[in-house]
């Protein structure tokens, strides 16, 4: 007599085995994104250091972290620390551009040990999805790396052309910058 066979007649059946996925088991959770809030400028900052030392961000003053708080998406890890960021700046139509409003992505940056975890693609959804809600038209950004991930969102190359004037004027020729673009 087996007992086990019973017990399976009645609808019983044993766990199943968790399956060996040990990297599953230790996976952090996603940082939250959220928007920025004036007290976050010195973090900002202070992520952005490392960006700015290896010269893929320009320098910006706390005060611009502070007063442009607004535009910022923030990645926040455990405990509060900062793990990414993002701006999103908003430029309406110039006199005779022909086009509505278009929004420029500037300093992003994922903190070193946070690259390759998905922070970096989880702040270019959320800036995505906040750049549709304002109804923009059209993404720029400027980098000095290889843009890769910006082009498996959908970014191609283009030139300043398109581009907010008073942005593209305000690129330094000399950093050898990419402009990147993605219409919305």
């Amino acid at each position: 007599m087996e007992p086990r066979k019973e017990s399976l007649d009645h609808g019983y059946a044993p766990p199943a085995p968790l399956p060996h996925a040990p990297h599953a088991l230790l996976a952090p959770a996603p940082p939250s994104v959220r928007s920025a809030r004036r007290e976050d400028a010195a973090a900002l900052a202070e992520l952005s250091q490392p960006f700015v030392r290896s010269g893929a961000l320009r320098e910006r003053p706390l005060s611009l972290y502070a007063g442009r708080a607004a535009d910022f998406l923030v990645a926040q890890g455990p405990g509060g620390r900062l793990d990414g960021c993002v701006g999103l700046r908003v430029h309406p139509a110039g006199p005779g551009e022909g086009r509505g409003p278009v929004g420029v992505l500037y300093n992003f940056c994922v903190a070193g040990q946070k690259q390759g975890h998905g922070v970096g693609a989880g702040l270019l959804r959320a800036v995505l999805a906040a750049a549709r809600a304002q109804s923009l038209g059209a993404l720029f950004t400027a980098t000095t790396g290889g843009g890769g991930l910006f082009l498996r969102y959908g970014f191609t190359p283009t030139t300043a052309r398109p581009a907010p004037q008073s942005w593209a004027g305000s690129l330094d020729p000399r950093r050898g910058a990419r402009i990147l673009a993605r219409v919305l």
